[in-house]
């Protein structure tokens, strides 16, 4: 396995990523009682030096609940094979990591309601009304 991209110009490096193997439930048959399918990839997020200080901390803040000591660990065990379960790990971290470090969204500026639209709800609620009204039978 070679390094993990996140973005262009940054990618985890092999060397900071730990692996572990075990037993997998699921899909296997016979062979998931004798395969090492299912991998926890971890990366110790709190120890890299991979990230600026800016990142880190916003990144460690947008994954605080997913981190233990500063480790984030994802598991996959989706599919039979070891391989194809190593592929899906690499990429839900460079998903996870990816969303982590992404600056934060414009924030929305708060706008009018036009005065059609303000209309036409208006309108459409009548109308509802309306509909209503002609439904009830006369109780008088």
């Amino acid at each position: 396995m070679a390094d993990v991209s996140i973005r262009p110009g940054l990618a985890i490096p092999e060397a900071e990523l730990s692996w572990r193997f075990s037993r997998s439930s699921g899909p296997g048959g016979q062979g998931v009682n004798t395969t090492d399918s299912r991998v926890e990839l971890s990366w110790d997020l709190a120890g890299s030096d991979l990230l600026s200080p800016g990142l880190k901390a916003r990144a460690v803040e947008r994954l605080a609940s997913r981190l233990i000591t500063g480790v984030l660990t994802i598991t996959a065990s989706e599919h039979r094979s070891q391989l194809r379960n190593r592929e899906a790990a690499e990429a839900r971290l460079a998903s996870v990591v990816a969303a982590a470090v992404a600056p934060p969204p414009r924030a929305r500026r708060a706008t009018k309601p036009t005065r059609g639209s303000v209309e036409r709800r208006i309108a459409e609620k009548k109308r509802r009304g309306q509909v209503k009204r002609g439904r009830r039978g006369d109780v008088d």
